[in-house]
């Protein structure tokens, strides 16, 4: 079959202190013209070194060379398909990209007035409306910098409404297939959480939500689509029943993708949401750096919204403070060049171009649900959108597990999908091809699979061996994380 993958020139490439030779140098820099002075004179002893610090001595080319080839060695959605399911590894258009890098916006100083900034205030309020329109909220924050940020930022705007209210309270409702990131966002807000199980079908109902309800549950935390890619049908009922005993249903919108144009979960009851930037409109994620978790809410939550608040007054943009405000949650504008990103993608597309993103996402995932049923187990027969999750059952049969077929398929050029996760599915492999596949692409990685499950039934010692074509071979995961090596001891 024909594969994105190579088993051609591949580089060794060792650490750049190992590459270091005493004396070269990588740069030439003029003398500074600026008097040296006594750092102690400036500074408390406690925080200056005691001994230099031990750095690589390298010349340019090797320098150049070295991090090419360590990007070589990289997998990302620029190569193929990156079929993370829950991530949602989708290709960033380009022209995102330049628009963050006009001028006026890059070059913005965070500490620049609101008159000076109009055009960047202008951009975040407008980001806002959109996001508003597309979910069914009144208002949209744009400050948290990632998803579990949005969510933090969520749960705080929950429990000021509820103290408002007179009792903060004492517990949040989460299912079994939300985000693992909602309860830890819940217990940072000092909540118990309270899980509830999905039914045979992966999806929650009313009647399950109602008998964990009470007076004391400040909000249940559902994610729609959930983690096994299903939407959650009956959310408007389960609204129903948590605001009858005044808690808020707060929505995770990671997968809002499978949305766009097509629901609208503010209009079926929810009354917070998050906004995965990365995910949905094609920022890049924030990997422990800059991201962006925009977060919607229904009107009554407006006094609660991080400061400051931007508001339009005629043709002018400001910033106002509200005084039952949760606080700031990031400084200036959030990560604005993230925001910058999103506002390009959701203007290059427009209201019909959404839809179709979501239509486009959702038919690509059902084709591979559909080429793979019966090669690999689905676990809920229930039609999914966006993603799909499959297990090892079948291949369970022949000694296989979940991590071989992950490892195998790296041999066929392609990243694994999430493994192992949602939990609820044991042996989990779960697969997200989004809307950036062409059919061509979504086949080849099929027949991969179909091989890799051909593979397990004849030569199962073959696949437990895997991956054979790799730069590394398998790798003890384990080991890594438990034993650090960040210092260079030759």
């Amino acid at each position: 079959m024909s594969t994105p993958g190579t088993t051609g020139l591949v580089l060794e490439e060792g650490l750049s202190f190992a590459q270091s030779v005493k004396g070269r140098i990588g740069y030439s820099l003029p003398p500074s013209g600026v008097p040296e002075t006594d750092p102690t004179a400036k500074l408390p002893k406690t925080l200056l070194r005691q001994t230099d610090a031990t750095l690589p001595e390298i010349s340019e080319v090797d320098t150049v060379r070295h991090f090419v080839r360590l990007s070589q060695q990289n997998y990302c959605k620029d190569v193929g398909l990156f079929p993370l399911g829950s991530c949602t590894m989708k290709y960033n258009p380009r022209i995102t990209e330049e628009v963050s890098k006009i001028a006026g916006f890059a070059n913005a100083h965070p500490m620049a007035m609101p008159e000076a900034t109009q055009g960047s205030l202008q951009l975040i309020y407008e980001l806002q409306q959109y996001l508003a329109e597309i979910s069914g909220m009144d208002f949209v924050t744009c400050w948290p910098a990632a998803g579990s940020h949005g969510e933090l930022t969520g749960m705080l705007m929950v429990r000021a409404y509820q103290t408002s209210k007179g009792n903060p309270r004492k517990k949040v409702i989460i299912p079994d297939s939300a985000h693992g990131t909602n309860p830890a966002s819940a217990a940072i807000c000092q909540y118990e959480v309270v899980t509830i199980p999905s039914n045979k079908e992966g999806i929650l109902t009313a009647p399950a939500v109602a008998e964990v309800m009470d007076e004391e549950v400040a909000a249940l935390m559902v994610t729609n689509p959930n983690t096994l890619g299903i939407f959650e049908e009956n959310i408007q009922e389960i609204c129903d029943v948590v605001h009858k005993k005044g808690g808020l249903v707060y929505c995770d919108g990671a997968n809002l993708n499978a949305l766009l144009g097509i629901v609208k979960l503010g209009d079926a009851g929810v009354d917070l949401l998050h906004f995965n930037l990365h995910k949905t409109f094609s920022t890049p994620h924030g990997g422990g750096g800059p991201g962006a978790g925009p977060v919607g809410i229904k009107k009554k939550l407006e006094p609660f919204l991080p400061n400051p608040v931007i508001v339009k007054e005629n043709n002018d943009y400001k910033l106002e403070n509200r005084p039952q405000s949760i606080g700031r949650m990031k400084a200036y504008f959030g990560n604005f060049g993230m925001l910058v990103r999103a506002y390009t993608y959701i203007r290059e597309f427009g209201p019909e171009g959404l839809r179709k993103i979501s239509e486009m996402a959702v038919l690509n995932a059902n084709y591979i649900r559909k080429a793979l049923m019966g090669t690999y187990h689905l676990a809920y027969s229930k039609s999914s959108l966006h993603e799909s999750v499959f297990s090892d059952k079948l291949q369970k049969d022949h000694g296989i597990k979940t991590l071989d077929i992950a490892k195998r398929l790296m041999d066929f050029g392609y990243h694994p999908p999430t493994i192992y996760f949602p939990l609820i599915v044991h042996g989990s492999l779960m697969i997200e091809p989004t809307e950036s596949e062409p059919k061509d692409s979504l086949d080849q990685f099929i027949e991969a699979m179909k091989l890799i499950a051909k593979e397990c039934e004849e030569k199962p010692d073959f696949v437990k061996a895997a991956p054979h074509n790799t730069f590394r071979g398998r790798l003890d995961e384990v080991k890594a994380a438990k034993e650090l090596k960040l210092r260079w001891n030759p």
